[in-house]
């Protein structure tokens, strides 16, 4: 039914997507339980946290050479390399895992433990080559007029992905630590290793003089400025991260303060599905004539119940807000997604993907890492016996969950003014002119260089 509705090599497309599916579940599974054993093995929370930082530091810093070697080889090429490069590290690490005694996997500071954690977040970091390569894929598998509905599909595959990663990855450490994690990794990249060697895909050799494996910073940011409002684009869906990481940093928090944390995790799995919903949605309705102004829009009304949803210490108004939110959050992915695939030229795609990643990925963790001690020791306190709590405590509530709400209603209001100012900015306009035009006529399927099956 979803599929009905997009133009182009729809069976290519959804093999891909399933494919892409499949491994990123395997991956983040992987990610997840590595973090769930460490912390069962050293009970230290410092340990998992280096884990979280090795995760965002790698994932921010190789956004930019990961779109450089999807742009410069066939982009079925590099997902099979992305893939295979999994497969090799994990099965480098269930070596280790097997031959090292499991009384040094208790010690936080055990090389064979950090070993072991290196190898399988490497693999795991290795998976993002598919997910800056299939955007592109998009756009050359895709029409222009349904590009705005596959990417919903898109969205949609990464909801399923964290709502099956986090029911089986604790299960699998449950059941036999990282044994069954590694086992079943190493399985299913296999079969992903050979059904993606027989899906045929029609693509365009690389441009003469791009099959060097070079960063090539200067010629992305040059191409970026090279679109008219395009920069500002990106720079405004970072600002949204770099506010964002108040959710990573004090989201959990606020929820255990309301509810226990069997519920809060429960609470989780149903709110995910919001992010599954709204993907197939956005595959339904498509995002209208004008995405830039829809991914305004939708930042508008996510900022809006950022600000609502701490108003009273309620669980209901908080979950209502936040499946409101993973609701909506798959229309601004794809509307940026869709933007970046009309406006920038197929030969840099990649680049361009690989760079937003690596700027809008590299803030949510510094702000998760600046508000958690301003959190701490300044609005909990404000708000439980301090001037905050004297002055509006009597209708607003006292306590340290107020003082996090007060964060949430804070961060809400700054992201509001921040959207209504990019809705009046002249780089807004200008990106809106520039998406309007129509699509140069070389095509990236209809490209100049020679067109093989991979």
């Amino acid at each position: 039914m979803f599929m009905g509705n997009i133009n182009g090599d729809r069976r290519t497309f959804f093999q891909l997507l399933v494919s892409t599916l499949l491994v990123s579940v395997i991956n983040f599974t992987v990610w997840f339980a590595i973090t769930f054993y460490v912390y069962l093995q050293t009970r230290s929370v410092f340990a998992t946290g280096v884990i979280s930082g090795i995760f965002l530091a790698l994932t921010a810093s190789t956004g930019i050479w990961f779109g450089s070697l999807v742009d410069h080889h066939r982009k079925k090429t590099m997902m099979q390399v992305s893939t295979v490069a999994s497969l090799v590290l994990y099965a480098v690490a269930f070596a280790v895992y097997q031959l090292t005694p499991k009384e040094h996997f208790t010690d936080p500071s055990s090389v064979a433990l950090w070993t072991l954690v290196l190898l399988l977040m490497f693999g795991v970091i290795a998976g993002n080559i598919r997910t800056i390569a299939l955007p592109t894929m998009v756009t050359l598998l895709v029409e222009e007029e349904s590009r705005g509905r596959a990417n919903g599909l898109v969205g949609t595959t990464t909801g399923v992905t964290f709502l099956v990663t986090s029911v089986i990855s604790g299960v699998l450490v449950a059941v036999g630590d990282m044994f069954w994690v590694l086992v079943l990794a190493l399985a299913v990249l296999t079969v992903a290793v050979g059904h993606l060697s027989l899906v045929p895909v029609r693509e365009p050799a690389p441009a003469a003089g791009t099959t060097r494996s070079s960063v090539d910073l200067r010629g992305t940011v040059r191409v970026i400025r090279g679109v008219p409002g395009l920069m500002a684009l990106i720079v405004f869906s970072a600002f949204n991260n770099l506010l964002g990481g108040v959710f990573m940093a004090l989201m959990d928090a606020y929820g255990l303060s309301l509810v226990s944390v069997q519920a809060w995790g429960l609470l989780w799995g149903v709110l995910s599905t919001g992010f599954i919903v709204g993907g197939l949605l956005v595959s339904r309705t498509g995002l209208g004539a004008n995405p830039v102004r829809l991914l305004l829009a939708v930042n508008l009304l996510l900022w809006t119940v950022t600000l609502l949803f701490p108003v009273r210490s309620s669980i209901l108004l908080l979950t209502a807000g936040m499946y409101v939110y993973m609701l909506f959050v798959p229309y601004a992915e794809a509307a940026e997604q869709t933007i970046l695939q009309k406006v920038v030229p197929y030969q840099r795609q990649g680049r361009v993907f690989g760079f937003a990643q690596s700027v809008e990925q590299a803030a949510s963790p510094l702000t998760a890492f600046l508000i958690s001690p301003v959190a701490q020791f300044v609005f909990i306190p404000f708000m439980t016996d301090g001037a905050g709590a004297r002055a509006v405590g009597d209708w607003f509530g006292r306590g340290p969950d107020r003082g996090l709400a007060l964060v949430f209603m804070l961060v809400g209001a700054i992201g509001i003014v921040a959207t209504v100012a990019a809705l009046r900015s002249r780089p807004y306009r200008r990106l809106s002119e520039r998406y309007a035009e129509p699509e140069p006529a070389a095509a990236p399927p209809v490209a100049a260089a020679e067109e093989v099956m991979t």
